[in-house]
């Protein structure tokens, strides 16, 4: 598990059995959304249908906007969001995908929307399990992106996710990733709080647009956050290149911001995942590390155990903060680590999985660079087994002792033999 309890928390809370799904439409309810925007797409339906029918009953006075599309849904939740309203919605895959116009013009306007994506894998051929491609795919757009690897932790990411979004120093949408099936419908015990804690940790929305004066903001850069300043009569071009210098630095900065909620959080609530950038599990005192996501790390956590009874000094790090990348936290932290193995459940078409030269990008230059080696695994909802991490921990640790540098990411678990239209 990735909940870590502190002592001394005095607070109401009462148990549910929920599904991931289940699980992040309670946290928008608690959260008090005012506008929520959605087009149906599996595995992320129950999300919005559960929203719906908390509306429905009276539990959220909020506006469900039934719309024709994922593009219109979230162009509507841009709208909603531009007139002040706390604004959030789901969706999955080829929807994400149906929605990309859309997103950057949310970051770039600087909208504070929530995002739940029960990650799906995308097409062609088809298949509605789960990866992690598109959460991946969208990762140059401007949001902030985080991943979950349980219920509990669904809840407790989308609640912080909307303060993380409408601080003054970010102003910035935010995605909520977990793996379709594996934790969109799955049932796990998940606390939920009690309201009258979840509104003095997450105050009403106070707008961008409502902050005329930049002295009332305080720490406001106008130079960075131009977003908060009138746009004057520039037009579409002149003005553009330092919005974008803007949004850039908006996201640099969130990093703290994120951090800061997350401890903000432990603190009130009493459950932690790691720094709030990522996760460790038996990693530091260990020479060797699996670095992953989600579902992968999950399942890493099983091999972890078992590599260690053979005698194998490993741990786990478990990214939750994919974007902003946190080069400089994991640079600080792998600089003493002899091997990364990486797994990816998803590819960077072209070059090889994205978490792995993602890091190898940022670890790039440390004195002591540790050895990396990367593995795709459990595309398209292909089972990744306990047996799959461990034969990769192998394979990589013997390349390391031979002294064999590979730059090429080898896929496990392919059954090649098994479809002839590949012999």
């Amino acid at each position: 598990m990735t909940i870590t309890k502190t002592k001394n928390v005095k607070t109401e809370q009462r148990t549910k059995i929920l599904t991931g799904n289940h699980a992040a439409a309670h946290a928008f309810r608690q959260a008090k959304v005012g506008v929520v925007s959605a087009y149906p797409i599996t595995p992320q339906s129950p999300v919005v249908e559960k929203i719906a029918d908390f509306i429905a009953k009276g539990k959220l006075n909020a506006r469900f906007v039934k719309v024709e599309s994922e593009h219109s849904a979230l162009a509507v939740c841009c709208a909603a969001s531009a007139t002040g309203s706390r604004v959030g919605t789901a969706t999955s895959s080829h929807g994400l995908m149906f929605m990309y116009e859309m997103l950057p013009w949310a970051s770039g306007n600087r909208l504070p929307i929530v995002i739940n994506l029960a990650t799906r894998a995308t097409g062609a051929p088809w298949s509605v399990w789960t990866d992690h491609q598109d959460f991946i795919t969208v990762r140059d757009v401007g949001w902030i992106q985080l991943f979950c690897e349980n219920n509990q932790e669904i809840y407790d990411t989308n609640i912080q996710a909307f303060k993380i979004a409408e601080d003054p120093r970010n102003f910035l949408p935010v995605i909520v990733g977990y793996d379709g099936y594996i934790l969109s419908h799955t049932m796990m015990p998940v606390i939920l709080e009690n309201q009258a804690e979840i509104d003095e940790f997450l105050p009403p929305l106070k707008h961008h647009i409502n902050l005329s004066d930049i002295s009332v903001v305080k720490g406001i850069d106008p130079v960075t956050t131009p977003h908060i300043r009138d746009r004057g009569n520039e037009g579409t071009a002149p003005g553009y290149f330092e919005y974008r210098y803007a949004l850039q630095k908006a996201l640099e900065n969130s990093i703290n911001i994120i951090k800061e909620v997350h401890d903000d959080y432990t603190t009130k609530f009493g459950r932690s995942y790691g720094n709030g950038i990522f996760k460790t599990f038996k990693a530091d005192n260990a020479d060797t590390i699996i670095f992953a996501m989600g579902s992968v790390a999950a399942q890493a956590r099983v091999a972890v155990e078992r590599l260690r009874d053979s005698g194998t000094k490993i741990g786990l790090v478990s990214l939750k903060l994919f974007r902003p990348y946190p080069a400089k936290e994991l640079r600080d932290y792998f600089k003493t680590k002899k091997a990364i193995i990486v797994f990816d459940r998803d590819i960077g078409y072209g070059y090889e999985g994205v978490l792995s030269y993602e890091l190898k990008s940022a670890l790039y230059n440390l004195p002591e660079a540790p050895f990396i080696k990367g593995f795709i695994v459990g595309l398209g909802g292909r089972d990744i087994t306990t047996d799959h991490i461990i034969e990769g921990v192998k394979i990589a640790l013997k390349q390391k002792e031979s002294g064999i540098i590979s730059q090429k990411t080898e896929f496990l678990g392919l059954k090649l033999d098994e479809l002839d239209f590949l012999k």
